[in-house]
């Protein structure tokens, strides 16, 4: 066994855990401003009877905010620090590392675009608007 076999790609976990928390981000707050904002007032009410969650979410925005912020955050570190990682020797394993890389940054480039998303409509629209 040779040093070369411990070499693993970057994980690409940290990025789809930001994907993941950053739509929660959405779903608590875009979503209903965009349904309300389109008049879609009782699609909205049909979406909190069938998901009731979503209200929990937007009690709860600070908290579900902060998460993904710090999530987001974590992962992009993780991404920075693995981007100088050694990938395998091997010519097909190389060129994996290489493509998870950057689907890894493509995956947390989206995270944090709709964290944005989120971010806007949950505490800065509503203030732009009045």
């Amino acid at each position: 066994m040779t040093d070369t076999d411990d070499i693993r790609p970057p994980s690409t976990l940290p990025a789809f855990l930001s994907l993941f928390t950053s739509t929660g981000t959405l779903i608590c707050c875009a979503l209903p401003a965009l349904l309300v904002s389109l008049g879609a007032g009782a699609v909205m009410a049909g979406l909190i009877e069938a998901v009731p969650q979503i209200v929990w979410l937007g009690k709860h925005k600070a908290a579900v905010f902060g998460i993904a912020g710090a999530l987001l955050i974590v992962s992009g570190l993780w991404q920075w620090h693995a981007r100088s990682l050694p990938c395998p020797a091997d010519k097909a394993q190389a060129d994996a590392c290489a493509r998870a890389r950057k689907v890894s940054w493509i995956v947390w480039g989206l995270s944090v675009a709709l964290y944005a998303i989120g971010f806007f409509f949950a505490f800065l629209a509503a203030r732009l608007l009045y």
